[in-house]
């Protein structure tokens, strides 16, 4: 079993800050990527940012220049730095996670969703 706790959303007013963090724990092997991906309503799922294990990162155009994403594998945490928040960053932010609970099978793991609402 493996489980993933999100921490961090909330309401910020437009230009302000916030930091999400995600905690993977249970029967872990390895893991592979972790990631945030945003929905908002009546809109799909979407990448925001990607890290892998060897700290290869990938953000949606949209973040470039505001999001940073960071992980400590030794905790097997992931990290969401959001500055410059817009409006349009309005969304419930997902954690995922692929990882290998035992080998040589990986799977996609996802958080519960975090709220981040940005007041214009």
């Amino acid at each position: 079993q493996v489980q993933l706790v999100e921490s961090g959303g909330g309401l910020v007013q437009a230009g302000g800050s916030l930091r999400l963090s995600c905690a993977a724990s249970g029967s872990i092997f390895s893991i592979t990527a972790m990631g945030w991906y945003r929905q908002a309503p009546g809109k799909k799922r979407d990448l925001v940012a990607a890290i892998t294990n060897g700290g290869r990162t990938n953000y949606a155009d949209s973040v470039k220049g505001r999001f940073t994403i960071s992980r400590d594998n030794a905790k097997n945490m992931v990290y969401l730095q959001m500055n410059s928040l817009k409006p349009d960053d309005t969304a419930v932010y997902y954690c995922n996670v692929k990882l290998v609970p035992r080998p040589p099978h990986e799977y996609d793991y996802w958080g519960q969703g975090t709220q981040v609402t940005v007041a214009s």
